[in-house]
């Protein structure tokens, strides 16, 4: 067989993805055969839309309150860092869905970001009380574009690379054989499925510090609303995209679940404790300057 797909003359792609739909394969390297395909497609582009909005209202509080450093808990980014990172390891050496990688590069880019503007607030306010702050803020700015534009130059590469590649060799490899049983694991897919296993650990962990945050400080000053809320679509809408995703060929439900287990943890297995966060955003929001701080961002946020 040649080396890449070949749209033939009845609308297949040859034997990797009969039927498919030609810019979903082109596209994203994922092959869509029926609705059912198509809607797990739909949803997972959806979680990447959350995800990537749901850093903006962060952003714009930081930059306006100017107290990132007190409002978020350090553990929490950093756990929350940590946890992407072994979730992009993970995904491509346990070849995960292609949009499940896309949007693992994009967590991965979008918690350095707010590490960044983390430390750049945490330096600004302890150096607002010496004569060099100004100098250190320029520095500190430039450093964080200067390391956010070299990341964005990495993903496209190794994405394009590698996305196609291991679209083919699942369906290549799949076998016919009992659906009921669990395929057997590659050892490259057991090290990514122990790495997964553990970010699913680490997403959990992360909220607790937060947790933690708001709890001591009573308010949840200076933390975006927006931003859990929309991760907490962002992860229901790509943990039933990847529920929804018709199994490999010759591969039942349930090996499907099971080498997927990881990754479903990790996106639903979080809803419960950013629930307990959203729930500390309605009871601290009776203090007036919360109150004010939350209906001056969602005006902003409207107005734009």
């Amino acid at each position: 067989m040649s080396g890449g797909p070949v749209l033939g003359g009845d609308g297949n792609f040859s034997s990797l993805c009969p039927h498919g739909i030609e810019w979903i394969w082109n596209g994203l390297g994922e092959c869509a055969q029926d609705g059912r395909d198509v809607a797990s497609v739909v949803l997972g582009l959806l979680s990447i839309v959350c995800f990537m909005v749901s850093s903006l209202p962060q952003y714009y509080s930081s930059c306006k309150t100017g107290n990132m450093d007190k409002a978020l808990s350090i553990w929490f980014l950093l756990l929350w860092l940590a946890g992407d990172s072994c979730n992009l390891i993970g995904s491509f050496l346990a070849d995960q869905l292609p949009l499940q990688k896309y949007t693992a590069v994009y967590y991965v880019l979008a918690d350095l970001l707010m590490l960044f503007m983390y430390m750049y607030y945490k330096l600004k306010n302890k150096a607002s009380r010496d004569s060099n702050s100004a100098l250190l803020n320029a520095v500190s700015m430039l450093c964080l574009l200067g390391i956010t534009s070299s990341l964005l130059s990495l993903p496209r590469s190794t994405l394009e690379d590698q996305m196609p590649a291991g679209f083919k060799g699942r369906a290549l490899l799949a076998v016919e054989g009992d659906k009921s049983l669990v395929q057997p694991f590659t050892t490259k897919e057991i090290i990514g499925f122990v790495i997964g296993s553990l970010s699913s650990v680490l997403y959990l962990c992360s909220r607790l510090p937060q947790m933690y945050t708001n709890f001591r400080r009573k308010s949840t000053e200076g933390v975006s609303f927006f931003l859990f809320a929309l991760v907490i679509l962002g992860n229901t809408t790509y943990g039933i995209s990847v529920l929804l995703k018709n199994p490999d060929p010759g591969q039942g439900e349930a090996s499907y679940i099971v080498h997927h287990l990881p990754w479903l943890i990790g996106s639903l297995g979080t809803l419960s404790l950013d629930l307990i966060i959203s729930v500390q955003f309605m009871m601290y929001s009776k203090s007036p300057r919360d109150s004010a701080d939350g209906d001056e961002e969602t005006a902003a946020l409207l107005q734009n």
